[in-house]
């Protein structure tokens, strides 16, 4: 029953692990592999000391603090509310409808995000205007890109993010509550006390796996949504390997890129595994 699993990461993930050797080349297509000229890290300190290096890493990280912020506990709260719901009815009707977006491509949130916040037919000035109330340039604002990229992520992701949460909460001890229930406790004192303890194992799991995707924001909702106006505060590091690799063609520079992200990924697992073992928590492994 394993075999399959095991053949998919064989030859999907570490197979292709080989090619990161061109990070260390001037590679050539024309050339090949095996003929494309050595330059160690050079490729490396080009990247740390190109001026672009701060600004992606400035945007990055700004990204995925916010969604770590906003958008990580979102699932958690719509959790426990919908555990909270009685009414079996409705709250299936209700997860099936927050699981939709889900299933929505980028191409068709960020289809929506425009047709709502456009400046010409957008819904949301043409209210404006029919208020008397001036106009919004929303998309082309720096300072609102990043509300939109969190926003986005909450609305298409928040509702399937809770199948976890519901079914570790569904794993609960119902003695627990009973007993709570005897000592008087409220149903928000059997969360606090009972259900969020019940759950922070799983939920320490998920943000050590989430440390590991710090620098890596979504590459096709950020190229999307890009416009020059917006630019310098919305190239990230998998939009910049976009711009190398493929339409510049400077692949070797672009792996290293690439590898720099998978690296500090790692270090960022790594790092809050053994944190998280050290505040007596279980951890990833």
């Amino acid at each position: 029953m394993a075999l399959p699993g095991f053949l998919f990461f064989l030859i999907m993930k570490y197979l292709p692990m080989w090619g990161i050797l061109l990070a260390f080349q001037d590679y050539n297509p024309f050339k090949g592999f095996w003929e494309s000229e050595w330059v160690g890290f050079e490729n490396f300190k080009t990247f740390f000391t190109y001026g672009d290096f701060w600004p992606l890493l400035r945007n990055t990280l700004t990204i995925s603090i916010l969604n770590l912020i906003f958008f990580f506990p979102a699932p958690i709260v719509l959790a426990l509310m919908l555990n909270e719901v009685r009414a079996e009815a409705f709250k299936r009707i209700t997860q099936t409808i927050i699981y939709l977006p889900h299933f929505l491509s980028w191409v068709i949130v960020v289809s929506f995000t425009f047709l709502f916040f456009s400046f010409d037919i957008g819904f949301l000035n043409k209210a404006l205007n029919f208020m008397g109330f001036a106009e919004i340039s929303i998309l082309s604002e720096p300072r609102y890109f990043y509300g939109l990229l969190v926003g986005q992520n909450v609305w298409k992701e928040v509702g399937w993010g809770t199948i976890i949460f519901l079914a570790a909460i569904a794993g609960v001890d119902q003695q627990l509550y009973e007993a709570a229930t005897v000592d008087g406790a409220g149903r928000l004192r059997k969360i606090w006390h009972v259900t969020l303890p019940a759950i922070r194992s799983t939920i320490v799991i998920l943000m050590i796996l989430k440390l590991g995707d710090m620098l890596d924001v979504g590459f096709e909702q950020i190229l999307l949504m890009l416009n020059p106006m917006v630019q310098n505060v919305g190239e990230v590091f998998d939009t910049y390997v976009y711009q190398q690799g493929i339409l510049s063609g400077n692949f070797s520079y672009s792996i290293a890129v690439g590898l720099f992200k998978s690296v500090a990924g790692l270090i960022l697992v790594v790092g809050g595994n053994y944190l998280a073992k050290k505040a007596g928590e279980d951890g990833l492994y």
